[in-house]
């Protein structure tokens, strides 16, 4: 039996188990809920209400009695709200469970956690699997587009229907780094302190082009059916796996690539004269393609590779992206890594121009890894002790406890 609780927003509602909403997409994990009728619509950029709608959302570690300690963890491009626990539907442990956690140096024995799964996505927040009240049928291409705008919008109604008026940090990696840096630039009196890594302040043209890519592999696809593949009880599956593989290429570096493979034989003593996969990048790639699928909706991808696309936090505070940092009171700390060539340390390095422009507090550190994008979420010791370090001063300004050493010391 599920219980529901009023939550503190109007007619928002708390539902603990995602499968009983109505709202929610079929098959769709357990998770809490917020739910928000018809009368508290969302509102996008493209000027589109969204009603109603609902954010899956999970946290971890204790709300203090000031409320003084939550954070949010933004996930990145196909991660979910499961940063910290085991993934329902994978079975897998939580994507970022070296970074948050008991003893962690965003540790849940002091800070109360809160990851949502962002809007247009396929994990219990409304998105284009989800039913259209209007029509009792998915949305396929029917709901309007998303921005990151539009993603931060909807978590800050999550945190203020919890009954939390200022955030203690906002963390978040790539795309997740990319809704850290709407927050502090859309709510900057709710943001103490925002940690955005491996990311950028607007998607460049090449990333862009990866993503359309990948978009086109899945419309491609004949099983996509214009977007309609859920009435026709069809899933465009090989395209969908395509854009993975064409995507994954992007989150590692030649240097890690050739570490991991070279031009290693996969179970063959030599090569076939064929079209299979004869090397293990090839059988690695197709591996990482067929599981993608079986947990990510291909109109999610559309829509969520398209926020990404659209971002572009300059354009939309005058051309400046110093702009969008006038006069903050948010502490900084914005991570990069040597090899990432998807969002290089360029990138970064642009968003502490503009930071120190508008006179705001902010520490930058490269870290030296031959991983590529994916560092962010693999064991890079120097990360986790810069994080360590920025929550603690964090957290000794803003009046919280904070943990004395991380795990391992």
């Amino acid at each position: 039996m599920t219980n529901s609780t009023s939550a503190t927003n109007g007619d928002a509602q708390i539902n603990g188990n995602a499968q009983n909403n109505a709202l929610d997409q079929a098959n769709a994990p357990s998770s809490k809920l917020m739910c928000f009728g018809a009368d508290n619509p969302l509102m996008l950029d493209s000027g589109a209400e969204l009603a109603p709608w609902q954010i899956a959302y999970e946290t971890y570690g204790t709300l203090n009695e000031d409320k003084s300690n939550a954070v949010v963890v933004c996930h990145a491009l196909t991660g979910d709200q499961y940063v910290a626990s085991q993934n329902p539907v994978t079975g897998k442990p939580g994507w970022w469970e070296l970074m948050v956690g008991p003893g962690r140096p965003v540790d849940t024995n002091h800070y109360f956690v809160i990851c949502a799964n962002v809007l247009g996505g396929c994990m219990g927040t409304t998105g284009p699997a989800s039913t259209n009240p209007e029509t009792g049928t998915s949305y396929g291409l029917d709901m309007s587009v998303v921005t990151i705008g539009d993603m931060v919008r909807s978590q800050a109604k999550l945190v203020e229907a919890l009954g939390i008026e200022t955030l203690f940090a906002v963390v978040g990696g790539s795309m997740g780094g990319m809704q850290v840096l709407q927050w502090a630039a859309a709510y900057p009196e709710k943001v103490f302190a925002a940690v955005p890594i491996a990311s950028g302040a607007r998607h460049t043209s090449q990333n862009i082009a990866f993503h359309e890519v990948g978009r086109q592999a899945v419309m491609a696809d004949p099983d996509w059916c214009q977007g309609k593949y859920a009435q026709e009880n069809k899933r465009p599956v090989k395209g969908l796996a395509v854009a993975r593989m064409a995507a994954h290429i992007t989150y590692m570096s030649d240097e890690s690539l050739q570490q991991k493979f070279g031009r290693n034989l996969q179970d063959r003593a030599a090569i076939t004269f064929g079209f299979d996969a004869d090397f293990q990048i090839e059988s690695y790639l197709r591996h990482q393609g067929m599981t993608f699928v079986d947990r990510f909706d291909a109109n999610s991808y559309l829509y969520v590779t398209r926020a990404m696309d659209y971002f572009d936090l300059a354009a939309a505070h005058g051309g400046r992206l110093a702009n969008a940092f006038m006069h903050t009171k948010t502490r900084f700390c914005v991570m990069s890594f040597t090899t990432d060539w998807l969002f290089p340390t360029s990138e970064s390095k642009a968003i502490v121009h503009a930071l120190n422009a508008a006179a705001a507090n902010v520490s930058f550190v490269e870290i030296d890894s031959s991983r590529g994008h994916d560092a962010f979420l693999l064991d890079e010791p120097e990360m986790f002790e810069t994080m360590f370090g920025f929550m603690t001063g964090a957290a000794n300004a803003r009046g919280i406890p904070a943990p004395a050493t991380p795990i391992g010391e």
